[in-house]
């Protein structure tokens, strides 16, 4: 008879929600970006924070070419 482990299940979605939370403090981010970002990228933070850089850099450009 097979065992379901709900037990690990719980704690990735647990996890997935504070590396969420952990790059939109570190990185001024918001969630939905954050979260595309590791699901994009995994666990892979040097990547996860070039493009987060590569966001805001972006941001900034696009607030310069508005006034």
């Amino acid at each position: 008879m097979a065992v379901k482990k709900t037990s690990d299940i719980s704690r990735v979605k647990k996890g997935a929600e504070l590396e969420v939370e952990h790059l939109t403090e570190v990185t001024d981010l918001s969630p939905n970006q954050a979260r595309g970002l590791l699901r994009k990228h995994g666990n892979d933070w040097a990547k996860i924070k070039d493009e987060a850089e590569d966001y805001k850099k972006g941001e900034a450009e696009d607030d310069k070419n508005e006034s």
